[in-house]
């Protein structure tokens, strides 16, 4: 079963909500954000390598950030770096990945996941992987993962399950999907306990995948079955430039997802993150005894603050004095300074920036 399984990871995003240390051109998922000694995508990879094959493994990315992955992830062979002339969101990366390996094999299982998210159980993730491929093989299924809810996040997408149609304490039938809530609709989604968060971590056979992509985005999906006999030769780059420059911008999700009849998901707990801002940073990283996130903080100097998350350069010299609820983080050349319940007007801020600069 081993040999038959695949997995894709998606690592083409720019990672805006960790500026300033996360740029379009080294975004977060090639940052060591959890100050371990490896970039998020290495983690990735290292989480599925004990899974699969390491030929098996296909990353798609922005072509921009080839270097960066082969750099990172030199393991894994060249061929298998799959690069996007343009950003076109999940359902093209995904349909570009299915046809890839389509013209490797008739019978696969995959997985599909984000390069940057934080899993703190590695072990109850790999029991949950496995069993989430065992059912794919025996079950005509698109299976994505729900992770139980502890607080009314409206930064997550929410999946409702259907008991009534489910015959599995694990799998789920999926009734409804949703988009980031606002605060009251995300309470009430965590007092009915029907809904879990979307990890957006997708699994299904070569053939369920197809057949969903082929029924549901036809106008995409059709474009890249197009070029199957040019997969994995030199005229591969050209003919997916050209794809991409004809090709929509859509999620798996709103394409796929919300409109196939036999979606399930697969209800999980192993400490997971998306790791989306840098107060979900906060929230997942130890902290000292005043409840602050300290990244370099040996020449740091902190008196009086409680509850911020700082990271400054290496040996630079600072003292944190009266701050409360703060983010700061230094660059080296760029400064971000902000009330961690404000992170959501930072993308309005960030564009202005942009627009001032021209950065």
């Amino acid at each position: 079963m081993r040999n038959s399984n695949y997995c894709v990871i998606m690592a083409g995003g720019i990672g805006s909500r960790f500026w300033p240390i996360s740029t379009t051109e080294k975004p977060k998922q090639f940052l060591d954000i959890l100050d371990v000694g490896y970039s998020l995508l290495q983690l990735t990879f290292k989480r599925f390598s004990n899974l699969f094959p390491v030929e098996n493994i296909y990353v798609v990315t922005s072509q921009n950030y080839k270097t960066l992955v082969a750099e990172q992830l030199s393991e894994i062979p060249e061929a298998n770096i799959l690069t996007e002339p343009m950003r076109r969101n999940t359902a093209p990366c995904i349909s570009y990945a299915t046809c890839r390996i389509k013209s490797k094999t008739s019978f696969a299982n995959i997985v599909v996941t984000p390069a940057d998210h934080l899993i703190v159980d590695e072990e109850a993730f790999t029991r949950n992987i496995e069993s989430g491929l065992q059912f794919v093989q025996n079950n005509d299924a698109l299976l994505t993962i729900g992770i139980k809810p502890n607080r009314p996040d409206t930064g997550y997408g929410y999946i409702q399950i259907d008991e009534a149609k489910s015959k599995d304490d694990n799998f789920k039938r999926v009734k409804t999907f949703t988009e980031k809530p606002n605060l009251e609709l995300a309470k009430f989604f965590l007092e009915s306990g029907e809904f879990h968060w979307n990890a957006g971590i997708f699994m299904w056979s070569l053939k369920s995948i197809d057949k969903a992509l082929t029924t549901h985005l036809p106008e995409v999906h059709n474009l890249f079955l197009e070029g199957e006999s040019l997969f994995g030769t030199d005229e591969e780059r050209q003919f997916i430039q050209k794809v991409y420059s004809e090709c929509k911008t859509i999620s798996i999700d709103y394409g796929v997802m919300e409109r196939a009849k036999n979606v399930f998901t697969l209800c999980a707990e192993f400490g997971w993150s998306d790791l989306g801002t840098w107060k979900s940073l906060y929230e997942n990283s130890k902290k000292d005894e005043a409840k602050n996130v300290l990244f370099n903080e040996e020449k740091m100097i902190i008196e009086n603050a409680y509850e911020n998350i700082i990271r400054l350069p290496k040996n630079k010299l600072a003292i944190i004095k009266d701050l409360e609820g703060y983010i700061v983080v230094d660059s080296g050349d760029a400064l971000l300074i902000s009330k961690t319940e404000n992170e959501q007007e930072l993308k309005d801020s960030l564009n202005e920036l942009k627009r001032k600069t021209g950065e």
